[in-house]
């Protein structure tokens, strides 16, 4: 769905909350806790927003827009697996799988579904500074992030070493998406866990047809 600017924006807390209002009625419990969830999505995003942050926005927006198509994990994909021998070549193909796969299920299956708007960034006023194109596409679950913790667990799995580096960049783009923002942090939440748990599945199908042994180079 094309973002639209100017009009309330309704959290995903009150969506689910509507959903469950109509199967158990307004008086369940887990309806405002919903909606309170929801309210605090936007409440951290608008603190992100408001917060003056002058010499972080131009690294902050840089790697956001690094990130852009996967860019940054399929280039270190490429060094792991022209450097780090024949686990590094598994580490790159099972992270580079488990992309597909993520961007797959959460462009195709779930960013349809849950069709909710971007944030408008004219609400609180954003800086300039931040600002990277804004998409069309719905904005639960982000891409970005689950595209970055998918790769990060699979790399992580087959090189250790590696885990909480990735981890802490695969953190930071999952932040710029506010930074800039493009999402709400319910959005890249959801998106980290789905792709940490899409890169699971991936790199369990890996050990079976591969084997959980991969001898070292």
């Amino acid at each position: 769905m094309a973002y639209q600017a100017g009009r309330p924006q309704q959290t995903i807390g009150d969506s689910l909350a509507r959903r469950v209002e109509v199967r158990r009625g307004p008086a369940a419990r887990r309806v405002e806790a919903l909606r309170e969830l929801g309210a605090v999505d936007q409440a951290v995003y608008a603190a992100v927003a408001d917060t003056p942050t002058a010499v972080l926005d131009e690294p902050v927006r840089r790697l956001s827009e690094a990130a852009n198509r996967s860019r940054l994990w399929l280039g270190i994909a490429a060094a792991i697996a022209l450097f780090g021998g024949r686990r590094g070549r598994r580490a790159a193909v099972e992270g580079v799988v488990a992309i597909g796969v993520t961007s797959a299920t959460v462009n195709l299956g779930l960013k349809p579904i849950a069709n909710r708007r971007r944030p408008d960034r004219l609400d609180p006023d954003l800086p300039t500074a931040r600002n990277v194109p804004m998409p069309k596409s719905s904005s639960f679950p982000s891409g970005h992030a689950a595209s970055a913790f998918a790769f990060t667990y699979a790399v992580g799995r087959q090189l250790p070493g590696l885990a909480v580096p990735m981890g802490l960049l695969a953190g930071g783009v999952a932040y710029s998406r506010v930074h800039t923002g493009v999402h709400y942090p319910g959005d890249v939440i959801v998106g980290s866990i789905l792709g940490a748990g899409t890169a699971t599945m991936v790199v369990a199908a890996g050990d079976r047809f591969l084997g959980r042994s991969m001898p070292r180079s």
